[in-house]
């Protein structure tokens, strides 16, 4: 399978590093074709400017042009997988604007064209996800509030891939108060569960 890795992490002696290099070893032995972007290590802009925002439901144009590269990387793949850190609840800021300058109209969606009507998808190819994360809270105060980052991903982004899309996700919670014990068993689980995929 094609699996495309989004990193987003600013450290590169991170865990997340590490987890990253669980990953990309994984995915190679168990025979899949990879691609990895690098969201820190490329500098990569998440920030839309007013021209940018205004221009964001005109199809084609120069958003799309600046961003071609990532774009034929997400028509290639046929599976995602999402690897960064929890910050209040939530990705990344360079992740999430990546999703906002990539995730274009005429891209991986088509505006809806009434009210109350349905946006429609142009990424039905992927036919697998893979989110991969750590966090500081403890797995119960996530589950109080409703884990909104889980959601973002396993129900907001979900929605646009093929209907038969299997979902992993995998987060290790409390990393500030951890031990070397327990991430290492993640980074066991993680290498067990791509592994399989």
């Amino acid at each position: 399978m094609n699996l495309l890795i989004i990193y987003a992490h600013p450290v590169p002696t991170s865990f997340n590093a590490a987890v990253l290099n669980t990953a990309q070893r994984a995915l190679s032995h168990a025979g899949h074709a990879i691609r990895t972007t690098d969201l820190y290590a490329e500098d990569f802009q998440p920030v839309l400017s007013r021209a940018e925002r205004e221009a964001y439901l005109c199809a084609g144009g120069p958003m799309i042009d600046d961003v071609a590269a990532h774009i034929d990387n997400l028509r290639w793949a046929e599976g995602l997988v999402f690897i960064f850190p929890t910050w209040y609840y939530g990705p990344p800021a360079i992740l999430k604007g990546w999703f906002e300058r990539v995730w274009l109209p005429g891209v991986t969606f088509e505006v809806a064209t009434r009210r109350l009507g349905k946006t429609s998808s142009r990424i039905s190819h992927i036919r697998r996800l893979v989110v991969v994360t750590t966090s500081g809270s403890p797995a119960w105060w996530l589950a109080v509030i409703g884990n909104p980052g889980k959601r973002f991903f396993l129900r907001g982004l979900r929605v646009l891939f093929n209907r038969k899309c299997q979902s992993t996700w995998l987060q290790l919670h409390e990393m500030n108060v951890i031990g070397n014990l327990q991430r290492e068993r993640f980074l066991k689980k993680v290498e067990s569960r791509l592994a399989g995929l």
